[in-house]
Formats: C-alpha cells, sequence, structure tokens
C-alpha cells in the first residue's frame, strides 16, 4: 500500500505539531505523524520510539492510530501509557530510545491536541517538522514492516529519581493546584513519600479541565490555590500547566513569583555549586534576573523565547539552569536537561526548605519594576517578521541600544521594551518594564510611535502595570 499524507499546513508548528480535534486534527494524522517519524528514526540507524499522552479525551485513540503508524515503520513502539510529558522526556533518556512522541495539547482548550517530539535525545523542531511534512506529502518513507509493540510504566523509577534530588530542610507545608493535568497520578504518590504536609487540588486526570484552564502564566488561573494557600497557612503553592511541563509558584503571602522570580530563586542555588555558570532566560525576561544572576556569581545569557531553542543553547553552552517566563524551567545540573515542572517543583521547595525566613521576604527583597503585562495583539502571519525588521533598521538608524536575539529589546535609561514576533501564533508579543511608573509611560509611548510607523495600531494597556512585588 503506497504511503502519502498532507497534513494541515498550519498544524506544522515551531515546536510541535498541533490542530484542533475533528477540525484541523484528525486520526490520520497520528498515523501519519508515526509513519513518518518512525522512517526518520529507521533512516537514521534507530529502533525503539517511546510513546506517552496527556489526559485530554482525544488522546487515547491519537495513541493508538500513532502507535499502528509507527510500527508500520519498523520501529518497536515502547507504549508508556497516560502521564506528564516530562515523564515521557525522562523515559527516553533512561530507556535511551531513539525517538519519542507525546501526544498533548499543553495548556491549550481540551479541544486541542498535538504531538511532542524528540530525535536521539534532542528536541524535534522547526525546520525538522517541516520535513516531516514534506515527506509526508510526497510519501517518502521505509517500506512497510512490522515494529513490535509494547508497554511499560515508568512512573515508579520517575518517582523515586525525582526523590533522589529532594533536599530536605525544614517541612514545609505545600499546596499543589495538579488543575486537572496529566500529572494527577504520579503527583499523588509522590507527595506521600516526602516530609512536611501537603495538599492537592484537582488531582484528577481530566481532559475537559473543569475548575480552571491549565496554564499557571494566567493570574486568573491561579485563583484557587492563592485562597487555599492563605486558607491553610502554607508556605508554598504550586501549579502545573496541562501536561506538567510548566510550573507557576505562589508564596506564602499568595503572591505570584513569575518565572523570571522562580529563576532568581534557583539560579542563587545552583551557583553555589557551580560558580562563574551561564544562566539562560528568553528575551522576555525582567532586567532583575540578569542583574541578580551577575550578583550572584553567574553569567547571565538572554536568548530566544521557546522551549526547544532554550534546550538547544544549553546543551550548546553546557548551562546547569535556564527558564522562560511561560513557567518552563530546565535542569542540566543533576537532572537531564529539559523542562519538568514536577523536578522543578522539587528544586523550588528544597530552596524553600533552606531559607532563613518565608518565600514572600525572598520576592520582597528583589528590585522593585513595574512592567506591562505580556501584550499579544494580531498581526499576519506573512507581515509580522517584517515589522520586526522595519523596527529594527529604524531603531539603530536613531543609535538606539537594540538587541536582536528574538524580535528587538530596546534598553533605555527608564528600563526596556521588547518587541517580537510568535514562532506559533498570528501575533505580535510586546513587553516593556521600568523603574517607575512614568518611565514605563515613555517606553510606551517608544513602542506605541514605532507600531504606528509600520502602519498597526498600539495594543491595548488597559490592564494594570504589575509590580514584581
Amino acid at each position: 500500500m503506497t504511503f502519502k499524507y498532507n497534513f494541515e499546513p498550519t498544524n506544522l508548528r515551531e515546536y510541535d505539531i498541533r490542530g484542533i480535534v475533528d477540525k484541523t486534527l484528525h486520526l490520520e494524522d497520528a498515523y501519519a505523524v508515526g509513519r513518518v517519524f518512525g522512517s526518520i528514526i529507521i533512516r537514521n540507524g534507530g529502533k525503539t520510539l517511546i510513546i506517552g499522552y496527556d489526559g485530554r479525551i482525544s488522546s487515547p485513540s491519537l495513541e493508538e492510530a500513532l502507535v499502528r503508524g509507527a510500527a508500520a515503520s519498523g520501529v518497536d513502539v515502547r507504549r508508556i501509557g497516560r502521564g506528564p510529558t516530562p515523564m515521557l522526556y525522562f523515559a527516553a533518556v533512561t530507556d535511551h530510545a531513539d525517538g519519542a512522541i507525546m501526544i498533548t495539547g499543553s495548556h491549550n482548550p481540551p479541544d486541542h491536541n498535538g504531538f511532542k517530539m524528540t530525535l536521539k535525545g534532542k528536541p524535534f523542531f522547526g525546520e525538522q517538522i517541516r520535513e516531516l511534512g514534506r515527506l509526508a506529502a510526497c510519501g517518502d518513507v521505509v517500506p512497510q514492516a512490522e515494529g513490535t509493540i509494547s508497554s511499560y510504566d515508568p512512573s515508579e523509577a520517575y518517582i523515586t529519581r525525582l526523590l533522589q534530588d529532594y533536599d530536605s530542610g525544614r517541612p514545609l507545608k505545600v499546596v499543589w493546584d495538579n488543575g486537572n493535568s496529566a500529572a494527577g497520578e504520579v503527583l499523588q504518590r509522590l507527595v506521600k513519600k516526602m516530609p512536611g504536609e501537603h495538599i492537592v487540588l484537582y488531582p484528577e486526570i481530566d481532559g475537559h479541565f473543569p475548575n480552571h484552564h491549565p496554564d499557571p502564566t494566567v493570574e486568573a488561573n491561579l485563583q484557587d490555590l492563592i485562597a487555599e494557600v492563605k486558607k491553610q497557612k502554607a508556605d508554598v503553592g504550586i501549579a502545573f500547566d496541562g501536561d506538567a511541563d510548566r510550573v507557576g509558584v505562589v508564596d506564602d503571602k499568595g503572591h505570584i513569583l513569575w518565572g523570571d522570580q522562580i529563576l532568581v530563586l534557583l539560579a542563587r542555588d545552583v551557583l553555589k555549586h557551580h560558580p562563574g555558570a551561564t544562566i539562560i532566560a528568553d528575551v522576555k525576561a525582567s532586567q532583575v534576573l540578569f542583574d541578580e544572576v551577575e550578583k550572584a556569581g553567574g553569567k547571565a545569557l538572554m536568548w530566544k523565547t521557546g522551549h526547544s531553542l532554550i534546550k538547544s543553547k544549553m546543551a550548546e553552552t553546557k548551562s546547569p539552569l535556564a527558564g522562560e517566563m511561560s513557567g518552563h524551567i530546565f535542569f542540566a545540573d543533576k537532572w537531564y536537561g529539559f523542562d519538568d515542572a514536577i523536578y522543578g517543583a522539587i528544586r523550588i521547595l528544597s530552596v524553600i526548605s533552606h531559607l532563613g525566613g518565608k518565600l514572600s521576604q525572598t520576592r520582597e527583597a528583589l528590585p522593585v519594576m513595574v512592567s506591562t503585562p505580556e501584550l499579544r495583539f494580531p498581526c499576519d502571519d506573512n507581515r509580522k517578521f517584517d515589522v520586526i525588521r522595519e523596527v529594527a533598521t529604524r531603531l539603530k538608524k536613531e543609535g538606539a541600544r537594540v538587541s536582536e536575539i528574538d524580535g528587538v529589546r530596546v534598553s533605555t535609561d527608564d528600563g526596556w521594551w521588547l518587541l517580537r514576533a510568535s514562532n506559533t501564533q498570528a501575533v505580535l508579543v510586546a513587553r516593556a518594564e521600568s523603574y517607575s511608573l512614568e518611565g514605563l509611560e515613555r517606553l510606551k509611548a517608544a513602542l506605541v510611535k514605532q507600531l504606528g510607523a509600520s502602519g498597526l495600531e498600539a495594543p491595548d494597556f488597559s490592564e494594570p502595570a504589575s509590580h514584581s512585588h
């Protein structure tokens, strides 16, 4: 039987393959991903593929189709069943698998789903995903074969390994908001083996996400956690996204620590053991983070937003720790260099348990900055990168201090502003941060002026400016 398949072009994203179930994403897509990715593994001289899935309603049937497609390429498929994305990464590393695919819709709405892939322990993204689409469209796959299909459960090994790095000081009272995520079963078993007191909200894995949307970077989604932390007088609250590769943190006073503040906490600890090491954060991170890393004796490196890009940069620079504003935290110190919210939580709790005081005191001691929230506004896919180029050209003519690592990040005496094109959506992303409210207004005005010069309207700044504490 000859194989050819055309994917819906919008499903082939920068970091994964993703679509809306029964509209742009079908069982045939899952089969095709398995058939082509399996062929890529075989052609690379590999043989084993590990497959896992999250708690979405559509995930089990997509998993079956994916397994069939992969086995038809002759790979030996090892199914690990339902669980968090980082457990799949863990299984792939410890099992020395040639490839891994996770079926997950991550933090997207319940009717979305998709595939995150790794090849030989590295993220499979960007040009590789586009190439997968091309191979499918022209039917360029290995001849049909019969690979083996087996199942195993890595969860006990994963939990044991997580606990190995829990460096417990004083016992903590922790509230966890699982948010009905795919981590639920692993999390409940994990906390039973940890010292201190643990309260788990919404532990049931439920792909309808009946309690709140599973994205810990949105304040509204953390309200239940904040309320419970205050009610329980807990030391800290931890939240996950839908597949538990992104973490959210709430301190003892119910204040949110954003991705860059979490990274300050972790970087200080890691740098005690790795003095002078490179700590990586994305271009959306606060200047406070970069300053605090340098103060703690580290080298701060600003890099492009996107978990696959950060992972690749970590490997290249031998960085022990990296993070993104979106809550992806990557540990190569003691861990395997992939983003894992559960492991990140273990390390965060280790640090908190050794703090002289409370987490809120550490947060309050950080310099206060005022910033806009992350502003996302529509811009045509074909136009968004041109806008960034136009803005960069004008700014350089004006002699502005511009970093073009990812979009444009402009530094002034007031602070900085950022404009970048999203890799995953038809949007531009903007953010500004200043030492004062007046400075923030000047930065916003500079951003609006540049957008206007490229024929775009200003984004809605009506949300309140957020203080870094």
